[in-house]
């Protein structure tokens, strides 16, 4: 029986991290190949996949794929088989556009929907087709605190996290008697590129200091340690879980 910190190794457990070429899917990808997983690292470009596995230690595989390429996808995951198999999944990638309600047309919806909530269940597809004939795996959904609350002008990525929780807990109950647990991340304000702007807005700044228990934004550093939990044997009686990494964000009063 394993004790300690041989609780948190995955030395020997194969690992795929969509959407990993930077912020919080690299940080996700980098710890996991140090606790000793062979992580395959996903993006769309070749040249950023190619960057982010020089600066990965370990063993790490490139993957270049669109999530929500369905065809590319099962294509891919034909090819983590014959590897082996996959025994962890971040559910990373995602994608969010903000306009109010009567914006989005229904082609809108669909594709933001695709990305966000359709690849992540199609993704949990393949890959517990791989895990559970092994008994185990381990499948991480990465959500947002936008599924657990709620603000004006962003109503289809908070549906689309919602969504995410949602399946989380229906896909945890679902493959628990295959031995393979499911469990969420909802992520708040933290420094990637897409909030760069935002994180150096003064207003915002002022924001954090107020509704948010640490009072800062979050380096992607700082979530990456929860998806290693999530992802090790240390979690071995955790599933249909989200838990909010957020600094305290809807937490605080």
């Amino acid at each position: 029986m394993m004790t300690g910190l041989e609780r948190f190794s995955l030395k020997g457990q194969r690992a795929l991290v969509t959407g990993s070429t930077e912020g919080l899917g690299f940080a996700a990808a980098k710890l996991l190949a140090e606790a000793g997983a062979e992580v395959w690292v996903n993006g769309r470009s070749q040249d950023r996949v190619a960057d982010a596995l020089a600066r990965i230690p370990g063993i790490a595989r490139p993957l270049v794929l669109d999530v929500a390429d369905e065809g590319s996808a099962a294509a891919a995951f034909e090819d983590i088989a014959a590897e082996g198999g996959l025994d962890i999944l971040v559910n990373n990638v995602g994608q969010r556009d903000r306009r109010g309600l009567t914006e989005f047309t229904r082609s809108d919806l669909q594709a933001l929907w695709d990305v966000d909530l359709v690849a992540p269940f199609r993704l949990a597809q393949l890959a517990a087709a791989q895990m559970a004939p092994k008994g185990y795996g381990r499948i991480i959904n990465i959500s947002s605190i936008a599924g657990l609350i709620a603000q004006s002008g962003d109503a289809a990525y908070t549906t689309a996290k919602a969504g995410i929780n949602g399946m989380t807990k229906a896909l945890a109950a679902e493959l628990g008697p295959n031995g393979i647990t499911v469990n969420a991340i909802a992520p708040g304000f933290f420094k990637t590129s897409p909030n760069m702007a935002a994180a150096s807005d003064p207003e915002i700044a002022v924001k954090l200091r107020n509704a948010t228990s640490l009072g800062r934004w979050g380096e992607p550093e700082e979530l990456a340690p929860a998806i290693l939990f999530f992802a090790s044997p240390a979690a071995s009686y955790v599933t249909g879980q989200v838990l909010a990494v957020d600094g305290g964000y809807t937490s605080h009063y």
